[in-house]
């Protein structure tokens, strides 16, 4: 594989990894709380990684050459996004919860919702169905699946970094200000709504 394709993509990775959107925000929701972080984090990662493996087994393009398909996609991450936005603006995180809080917003709750974040997020989509095919070729030594694979990867390693830079960040800002955390908290949930809606209302109208 091309040194310079390699370079490319990561390029074009850290721009969208650096872009603030639905990952930030659940990020900074997660280190609000605090305990959550690796699970929230980890979610995140792995529906990056699906969206690797579909990609790298063929899948994305089908998905791409199917535009019906790709929107009712849209619009159930857009829908979902939403959903999360009002759920975390209703219930906004707050520092120094209790265990027992801690235990019924479960760990295993964060990781799926972390999924879906990732996994429904058009920024995603964009990444993996349009662009990333863009930097292999069929002429490499390497199959495209294994090129897919592996920049899909690299992809992977940059959000763990950022992610977990976001989330421990806004642990270690705002653990002991839960007036701030809370406003940053309702903040992020109107930046996940207003995607998801946004998301929703342009497939609509397509």
């Amino acid at each position: 594989m091309d040194g310079a394709d390699v370079l490319g993509f990561w390029a074009v990775s850290i721009v969208f990894v650096l872009a603030p959107g639905a990952d930030w925000a659940y990020a900074i929701s997660a280190g609000i709380r605090g305990r959550v972080i690796l699970p929230a984090v980890g979610g995140m990662l792995f529906g990056h990684l699906i969206a690797t493996m579909l990609v790298a087994a063929g899948v994305g393009a089908l998905l791409a050459s199917a535009p019906d398909l790709l929107g009712v996609l849209r619009i159930a991450g857009g829908t979902y996004l939403l959903w999360l936005g009002i759920m975390t603006f209703t219930r906004p995180a707050a520092p120094h919860e209790s265990a027992q809080s801690v235990a019924g917003n479960s760990r295993a709750r964060w990781l799926w919702k972390g999924i879906g974040v990732s996994g429904l997020n058009p920024k995603v989509m964009l990444l993996f169905l349009a662009l990333l095919p863009q930097f292999t070729s069929r002429a490499a030594a390497w199959p495209v699946w294994a090129q897919s694979a592996a920049l899909g990867l690299l992809h992977v390693a940059t959000c763990a970094v950022v992610y977990l830079a976001v989330a421990v960040t806004a642990q270690r800002v705002l653990a002991a200000r839960p007036a701030a955390a809370k406003l940053v908290s309702r903040v992020s949930a109107v930046v996940m709504a207003a995607l998801g809606a946004a998301l929703v209302v342009e497939q609509l109208l397509v």
